[in-house]
């Protein structure tokens, strides 16, 4: 049987703390699990896609699985481990 497979996206910006923080805690989570963590700078790609930004801004780090929100400003780690093996 093949495990699932997800994608897990942090969604961040330049300079912010928490969001070091929440990309130690994922890249840590998503080796376990053989995936590869994306992390997308809202900040960076503002001119290209302005809604990221404007939807998740003012509430990073945000924590993408499978392209839904998942959590914000920490990581739910029991959650996501959980979510994870689905």
């Amino acid at each position: 049987m093949t495990p699932p497979t997800h994608s897990v996206v942090l969604l961040t910006r330049a300079g912010c703390g928490l969001c070091e923080r929440a990309r130690g805690q994922l890249v840590s989570i998503c080796g376990e699990v053989g995936i590869e963590l994306e992390s997308v700078d809202v900040d960076a790609i503002a001119a290209t896609s302005p809604e990221l930004r404007a939807e998740y801004g003012d509430r990073l780090p945000v924590v993408l699985l499978d392209g839904r929100e998942h959590s914000y400003w920490e990581v739910d780690e029991a959650r996501l481990r959980a979510d994870l093996q689905r």
